[in-house]
């Protein structure tokens, strides 16, 4: 996370890592130093990797996380002034721009590579390119000497006014390119359908859940491209599991922007039907769970000093009071404050943390599908089929709330659409007065 946020001083990059065989030999060799200040050779190979290599030390790697943090942030600056440099140098009266200094592959020893670049798969396709380069330079000095481009030639290829003119022609970047999101609950329902609509507007996304999680994973991928997601299992009462979903997270992608609290369960019974193990799985699945999530992910996202964001998935149960619904509702209504406190206390990191409230999602819906139907209709007087009339009716614009309807609620926080809105609810109940946040 903090080589992602270095790398994101112009831009937000994706990451890509490898511990790639003959990437391992050529980091770990004695010729490191001496063959990556050549650059690579072949023009394809540049124009993914840029003239050169950032290769750290292994030796001052190992220190305590502010050194660390301290020698990397000098090392980026100083290959961002040697880039600049070569620029100057080397430009001609009709150049472009310089363009972003930042290094694309950083080669550290014993670690193996990282790769930054726009999106996921430019940033594999780079570190495939530069691992392309390590065999050539190998091939070289088998038999002789390798020697990388003349720096001029490079430039001109780097700078080369068609390259330009193709780089400009790009697709405009998506709403939510460069981004990503960690989505619990994220193989079903509303979880799935959040996943679906942050990969349409161009994040990469890591949906975690307890299951369907390689026939989300392959649907997905299906859908959106290889690259762009990724499944992974979680409890989310267990830190482990979390911050192992979390690790995955960041080996794949490189950090991690936007978290959604969205794994849940819900238990509909009266006061006196309730118990003691009812109200502590909810308590603990929807309140400790969103704790132990949030404090997990604000940890990277602090690292990589690039702000973000928090959606809990709450519900329209944490602000009305109804009937047969004391341990749901009370735990609904601590995850809407948490929201709140959190996002008092984390707006110096410019994490923003917002809450979208539902209210009967039916459709897909993996809580609709055990007892809470029964639950609910019971408390009402009605039929489990009569359940999505009921609660359209009784909302102000007479409409069935959907999972893709929280989805976008989702979408327009995190978007840039309300960057300066934290701390907020956005209710998303077809119109529920009771609800009205006063």
């Amino acid at each position: 996370p903090v080589l992602r946020g270095l790398a994101s001083s112009q831009r937000r990059m994706l990451g890509h890592y490898t511990d790639d065989a003959r990437v391992l030999e050529f980091v770990n060799s004695h010729d490191l130093a001496r063959l990556a200040a050549k650059g690579t050779s072949c023009p394809d190979h540049f124009l993914r990797t840029k003239i050169r290599p950032l290769v750290l030390d292994p030796a001052t790697m190992q220190g305590d996380a502010a050194s660390v943090k301290t020698y990397l942030e000098s090392q980026f600056a100083a290959y961002r002034q040697d880039y600049v440099a070569y620029y100057e140098r080397s430009k001609h009266d009709n150049s472009p721009a310089v363009r972003d200094a930042n290094p694309v592959i950083i080669l550290w020893p014993g670690v193996g590579m990282f790769s930054f670049s726009k999106d996921k798969q430019t940033a594999r396709v780079a570190a495939e390119f530069y691992t392309n380069a390590i065999n050539v330079m190998r091939g070289a000095e088998a038999v002789s000497e390798y020697q990388g481009l003349a720096e001029q030639e490079a430039f001109n290829i780097e700078y080369w006014l068609l390259e330009e003119a193709k780089l400009q022609r790009m697709p405009k970047p998506k709403s939510l390119s460069g981004k990503i999101a960690y989505v619990t609950g994220g193989t079903g329902g509303i979880g799935l359908a959040i996943c679906e609509l942050l990969l349409q507007n161009g994040a990469c996304v890591v949906a975690t859940d307890r299951d369907r999680l390689a026939e989300t994973q392959t649907s997905l991928r299906q859908k959106f491209g290889k690259d762009s997601a990724l499944t992974a299992p979680i409890d989310v009462l267990d830190a482990e599991a979390i911050a192992e979903s979390l690790r995955q997270t960041v080996l794949q992608f490189g950090g991690v922007d936007i978290v959604v609290n969205c794994a849940g369960l819900s238990i509909s019974k009266p006061l006196a039907d309730t118990t003691q193990a009812d109200w502590d799985i909810l308590n603990d699945v929807l309140v400790k769970g969103q704790f132990l999530v949030s404090q997990a992910a604000v940890a990277i996202q602090r690292q990589q000093g690039l702000g973000g964001d928090i959606i809990n998935i709450a519900s329209k149960n944490g602000l009305v009071a109804g009937p047969n619904n004391v341990a749901y509702g009370t735990a609904k209504a601590a995850q809407l404050h948490m929201s709140r406190l959190l996002a008092a206390e984390l707006g110096p990191d410019k994490i923003r943390v917002n809450t979208v409230n539902p209210d009967a999602v039916l459709r897909g819906s993996k809580i609709w599908e055990g007892d809470w139907a029964a639950g609910r209709a019971k408390a009402y007087g009605i039929s489990v089929e009569d359940l999505p009339q009921h609660y359209a009716k009784r909302t102000l614009l007479g409409e069935e709330v959907l999972a893709e309807d929280i989805a976008k609620a989702v979408l327009v926080f995190v978007d840039g659409s309300l960057a300066k809105s934290t701390g907020n609810v956005l209710n998303v109940d077809g119109g529920v007065a009771m609800a009205f946040v006063r």
